[in-house]
């Protein structure tokens, strides 16, 4: 209604009627202005409890990593000679093959360097295999170990004959230490069937004591690795065997590994069972108690019940510096251990959770030779650990700061991506150029003879590889050395198991012994010219072990700081020196030389460069 036509109620006529239209019109206007209130209301409620929009997706490109360039790093000329047969030896490997191919066949040849004369140079074990029962070949006899003496000009003689160590064992690897601390270096061998243990009786005569001492082992297991080591801080050598795999021949025949196109085939470890290791306690008296069950070194499998272990390869060392020896020990195709000492007669295996039991995406490797060292001029502690090929080699480093926590830096430290391709046995690391940095060398080979005709990236004789330390450079810390650096002999492909190192000639530097199975080892002369000077340390305990083994020598000199650890158990089934090299680089003063002694005592001690000292513990 238009207002200016309006009238109002005439006298008479109902007001009330006027105001109900007025009042209706009022009621609906409200009813509305409520309807959109609460709409409007749940609209805003709706607004308010809506889920949020998803973002846009969030893209993570990943790329493949870039192989590091070594092009800036000028690797330093020093080459390795083959002298093998030049000096004497004439050592062939037996590993028993008569065309069954039996799994043990391909995975022996352990080595040792050691001064069982104390006459101050080092001699050479070679740990050999032999035929299988009712396989001896006619015309030949049953093969043994072989002792080379050394004449301290780096020239070997066979004095095997009537030492002992003339008696057949399919024997794997040799594990050097002075178990009842006479002044002599024992020895003892591990063997498909009973292990052996030799005690040094002097006059390149040993005696085989294994029954009197308990430490032969199950005959129906398969021992690899093993060492001696103090893990109890008593002052004697305590001993750990690793064990492979349960195995027997008529296992291995009923496994019936084939390849396509090559038939009957060496068998995978995991076709068969693990095992566990053995610890032997030094009780004495030349007497050991078995206590593997009670140390806690015995691991099974949480789903399946049975063994865990298949163990190539062990490195004691003293991972988190508490004065207590622990063990890193290397299996194939399942985790890698690390038993931390209790302190208490007994470890706890924390592998995994330390970062050494797997790789870096959480799987297993199949992990042959470990060695450990301080290579970046601090203390933090690296392994290196030799993988089949088309995997890895691994390099787990010490992270600052955390409790026993390691990274695989590998690829980053510039081993990672050249070591992939080969099969690792012999890994280690040694100063070959005396620079004052340790360097890895792995000896390499495949298990099976016609691998090439179904994988033609991979041969069965294949080259070592050298890695030279430079230090740390945005390439990583370790370029590789070819053979215009280091010489063709040390390259030749060959089938690499054990390695060891040791200064065969006094002059300083450290010469390798390369084993092949079914073959001849390669003696390699270190004949590098680099002028570099260099001090050798050989220690005794008195209130430790005779040998020192699991001491420590800290050595400052040009404002660098190196660490050298007494440890001959190092790379596959094989041992090197006991003596202990720093080289000095152009350095010709040491500023301070200590000895960190089993147990954790310290002690000051004094050398010149281009000398070799012998320490006795205060």
């Amino acid at each position: 209604m238009n207002p200016e036509t309006q009238r109002p109620p005439e006298e008479g006529e109902e007001i009330e009627h006027y105001d109900d239209a007025v009042i209706g019109r009022a009621f609906r206007l409200s009813l509305i202005a409520l309807v959109l209130i609460v709409a409007g209301g749940f609209v805003a409620f709706r607004y308010l409890k809506r889920k949020p929009a998803a973002p846009p997706p969030k893209v993570t490109r990943i790329e493949a990593p870039v192989a590091q360039s070594f092009a800036d790093i000028h690797v330093p000329e020093a080459k390795f000679k083959e002298v093998t047969a030049a000096v004497g030896i004439t050592f062939v490997h037996n590993n028993g093959a008569a065309g069954d191919k039996l799994l043990p066949e391909t995975m022996g040849g352990g080595v040792g360097f050691f001064d069982y004369d104390n006459d101050g140079d080092q001699d050479l074990l070679f740990v050999n295999s032999t035929y299988w029962p009712n396989k001896i070949p006619a015309g030949k006899k049953a093969t043994t170990a072989a002792l080379y003496a050394n004449d301290g000009k780096g020239n070997f003689k066979d004095v095997t004959a009537g030492s002992g160590f003339d008696v057949p064992i399919y024997g794997m690897a040799p594990a050097f230490g002075d178990y009842d601390n006479d002044g002599f270096v024992d020895v003892f061998i591990t063997a498909v069937g009973t292990n052996h243990l030799f005690k040094n009786l002097g006059f390149g005569k040993f005696e085989d004591v294994t029954a009197r001492a308990g430490v032969g082992g199950d005959a129906k297991e398969w021992s690899t690795a093993a060492s001696w080591f103090d893990y109890d801080n008593d002052g004697d050598l305590d001993l750990f065997v690793a064990n492979y795999v349960r195995w027997s021949p008529e296992i291995d025949m009923q496994v019936g590994w084939k390849l396509v196109g090559i038939g009957r085939a060496y068998g995978q470890p995991k076709d068969f069972q693990g095992t566990f290791p053995y610890l032997y306690r030094n009780d004495g008296g030349g007497q050991f108690m078995d206590v593997s069950q009670v140390a806690g070194i015995q691991i099974k499998n949480a789903s399946t019940g049975v063994p865990t272990a298949k163990s190539l390869g062990v490195a004691p060392v003293d991972v988190d510096n508490d004065g207590w020896m622990d063990l890193i020990v290397a299996n194939d195709t399942v985790q890698n251990f690390l038993f931390h000492n209790q302190k208490d007669g007994t470890f706890k295996e924390i592998g995994g959770r330390s970062g050494v039991g797997f790789d870096s995406m959480g799987a297993t490797r199949g992990a042959m030779g470990i060695d450990t060292a301080r290579y970046r001029e601090d203390e933090s502690l690296g392994v290196v650990i030799g993988n089949f090929a088309n995997e890895m080699t691994a390099l787990y480093v010490a992270q600052p700061g955390k409790e026993i926590l390691f990274t695989d830096e590998a690829l980053t430290e510039g081993i990672g991506a050249p070591s992939r391709l080969p099969l690792k046995f012999g890994v280690f690391f040694f100063d070959y150029d005396l620079d004052g940095r340790q360097d890895v060398l792995s000896a390499n080979g495949h298990l099976e003879e016609e691998i090439s005709q179904i994988q033609k990236s991979q041969q069965y004789r294949q080259p070592a590889q050298l890695f030279w330390n430079c230090g740390p450079t945005k390439s990583g810390c370790f370029a590789p050395a070819t053979a215009n650096h280091a010489g063709a002999d040390l390259f030749r492909p060959i089938v690499g198991r054990g390695s060891a190192y040791a200064d065969i000639d006094s002059d300083g530097d450290l010469d390798v012994i390369i084993t092949q199975t079914g073959g001849k080892p390669m003696l390699l002369r270190n004949d590098q010219a680099l002028k570099n000077n260099w001090i050798r340390i050989k220690l005794t305990g008195t209130r430790s072990n005779h040998d020192a083994i699991g001491a420590w020598v800290h050595a400052r000199f040009g404002g660098r700081d190196v660490w050298r650890h007494v440890m001959p158990t190092r790379s596959y089934l094989s041992q090197s020196e006991l003596p202990i090299t720093i080289g000095l680089g152009k350095n010709t003063s040491v500023e301070l030389l200590e000895v960190k002694w089993p147990g954790g005592s310290m002690q000051r001690i004094q050398a010149k460069p281009g000398e070799t000292v012998v320490v006795t513990q205060l």
